[in-house]
């Protein structure tokens, strides 16, 4: 079960908003299974339907978790128009077994997000505990 702290979820969901129309993305650091902070990126595609990460700040969101010891355990992204679940590009992309892939829907009249493990393209969905 991925923890989220309150702050850390409200704070997911207002980037979601504030980048609409365009996918949101980032990563969340913790310890264990629990978020201890946020990552904003850029989602350096500018685009509605995919994202990709700036190399740059994923390189400076690593560096910072590590001088806090914490390590990177979600990547997360919105779909500003359709459900939280996977696409199949995002089930494609998923490289690391070992993290979990949250993705937040704005389909909806109130944000909500999922999060789900992808391993070998099958997935997984997780428990979250807003905290």
């Amino acid at each position: 079960m991925l923890k989220i702290p309150k702050n850390i979820y409200e704070a997911m969901i207002k980037h979601a908003q504030k980048q609409a129309p365009i996918e949101a993305c980032g990563y969340l650091a913790g310890i264990g299974s629990e978020v201890k902070a946020l990552y904003e990126m850029t989602n350096a595609d500018n685009s509605e339907e995919h994202f990709s990460f700036d190399p740059k700040e994923q390189f400076e969101a690593f560096k910072e978790a590590s001088k806090l010891s914490l390590h990177l355990i979600a990547c997360y992204h919105s779909h500003p128009v359709t459900p939280a679940r996977p696409s199949q590009e995002d089930i494609r992309l998923a490289y690391d077994p070992n993290i979990s892939y949250i993705i937040i829907s704005l389909a909806e009249e109130i944000p909500y997000l999922k999060s789900f493990k992808i391993k070998n393209g099958e997935v997984t969905k997780e428990e979250t505990e807003v905290l």
